[in-house]
């Protein structure tokens, strides 16, 4: 079975489209419930009536989630404690007040997941302000409708449109009738320029969509208060998703996971053989036994038994073939193939980042996502929320207003932490630099600061300076 069948045998919701189902589809193999909609598992082989189950019926009884794997280490090296960027803007103000609002935020954490859910193509972040405190959320893509100006590329229009049963509706507060309880109603909520427009719910094959005005809010910010950021990097006009992270691996994950599952099934028929008995014009007292090894038998002169048993060589076979399974799919997903069993001794940050060459490509591309369009626009759009709002944006203790739309850019850290010797090395190798005039104090205290880890060299050097001067 391949992921285009199995794909059909998910439930199509009325009225979702295709782009919505691929998404929802592709989620399932994220969240690794892919395979919860076949009804039989994997040790069933036949039903109650003795048929045979076949083997795309069956739940596979091993699950390697490879993709869910590869997901979870790119995101790591993305936007991990140590892999987090520092924001460079010209303009001091901007740069202390957004350090503020990263940490009020917990901006970290939601890029983190913002990162995990926009995997499958896309995502969105919704900021919000309360009482002036900005308030974050990460909205899933597959129920959202992006629209873009055609001249300027701003988004102008986001519509979110799902249905919902009559009795979730009673729990939100709407009047719905007890006999339209597990009636279907379609849900919309429009985001504009200058209004966030809330629809009156309505049955599923009728009219409706009506502005419900006790709901809907004016809020007047002149830009749409969502971030949608699309996965891969992917700058097609009009198209609201990009690349899916592992898609191309699915395939042939779905192919390791019954090939471990019908390995597992031989080992353990290896070790519990059936029994087959040939009792010639003796009459047995039942059909052929299980575990016929577990007590001696006795037959009469024409008769024969015999183990119906697995060669422990295929065992070997298969396991040598999910190896090859497990390559292929890391190299479709650019994962990190380097084994751990295999270091035997510390590795320098050098040789880790040869080692996982493939995952740091993924990452590297994963940084114009998340990062260029997604973390700076959210930067940028707080800064416009302080103009806008009469009080300004609280961050920390204060109302902050009037934050200027500077030039802002990011620094990353790099990939892995130099170790002691090369850093001695560095040092080493700087010194005699800087005294054979190759190489100016300043340019060499900001390559070590970079190599240690420091993000802002420019400070390092500063702080040498202050150093020098009250020494001397």
């Amino acid at each position: 079975m391949d992921w285009l069948s199995l794909q059909q045998r998910y439930p199509m919701p009325s009225g979702v489209s295709p782009r919505a189902l691929r998404l929802l589809s592709l989620k399932r193999v994220l969240n690794g419930t892919q395979y919860d909609v076949l009804p039989y598992p994997f040790s069933l082989e036949r039903s109650a009536a003795g048929e045979y189950i076949p083997l795309s019926n069956r739940r596979p009884a091993v699950r390697c989630n490879l993709c869910r794997t590869v997901v979870d280490d790119s995101v790591s090296l993305l936007f991990g404690d140590t892999h987090w960027p520092d924001l460079v803007a010209s303009d001091e103000r901007v740069a202390e007040a957004m350090n503020i609002f990263a940490e009020q935020t917990k901006l970290a954490s939601l890029m983190m997941q913002a990162a995990t859910l926009g995997a499958v193509g896309s995502v969105a972040v919704l900021f919000e302000v309360s009482n002036g405190a900005p308030k974050l959320s990460v909205l899933e893509t597959a129920y959202l409708t992006p629209y873009w100006d055609e001249h300027s590329g701003e988004l102008i229009k986001v519509e979110e449109r799902f249905i919902i049963y009559g009795r979730d509706l009673v729990r939100q507060g709407y009047s719905i009738a007890e006999d339209l309880f597990g009636a279907q109603f379609w849900w919309q909520r429009t985001w504009t320029l200058m209004e966030c427009q809330i629809a009156t719910p309505w049955l599923v094959g009728e009219e409706g969509g009506r502005e419900d005005n006790s709901r809907s809010m004016h809020h007047g910010l002149g830009f749409v208060p969502i971030v949608w950021i699309k996965n891969l990097g992917s700058s097609r006009e009009g198209v609201p998703d990009g690349e899916c992270s592992f898609e191309r691996a699915i395939d042939t994950v779905i192919e390791a996971d019954y090939l471990l599952s019908q390995a597992g099934r031989g080992l353990k028929y290896g070790s519990d053989p059936t029994l087959v008995l040939k009792t010639g014009n003796f009459v047995s007292n039942g059909l052929a036994h299980q575990g016929g090894v577990a007590s001696a038998l006795t037959l009469p002169p024409e008769g024969d038994a015999k183990l119906l048993e697995i060669n422990g060589n295929a065992a070997g076979a298969v396991l040598a073939h999910y190896r090859e399974l497990r390559q292929l799919a890391l190299e479709q997903l650019h994962g990190n193939r380097a084994h751990g069993d295999r270091i035997s001794a510390a590795q320098s940050g050098k040789a880790m980042e040869l080692m996982c060459q493939p995952l740091i490509w993924l990452v590297d591309r994963l940084r114009h996502s998340y990062g260029e369009s997604g973390l700076l626009p959210i930067y940028r759009m707080a800064c416009r929320f302080s103009n806008v709002l009469e009080q300004g944006l609280k961050l920390g203790d204060q109302f902050i207003k009037d934050l200027p739309l500077c030039r802002m850019s990011l620094r990353w850290p790099s990939w892995f932490a130099s170790t002691d010797p090369e850093l001695n090395s560095l040092v080493q190798s700087l010194v005699t630099a800087v005294e054979n005039g190759i190489l100016s104090r300043e340019t060499a205290t900001k390559m070590y600061a970079t190599a240690s880890g420091n993000i802002d060299p420019g400070k390092e050097w500063n702080a040498l300076q202050k150093w020098v001067f009250h020494k001397t």
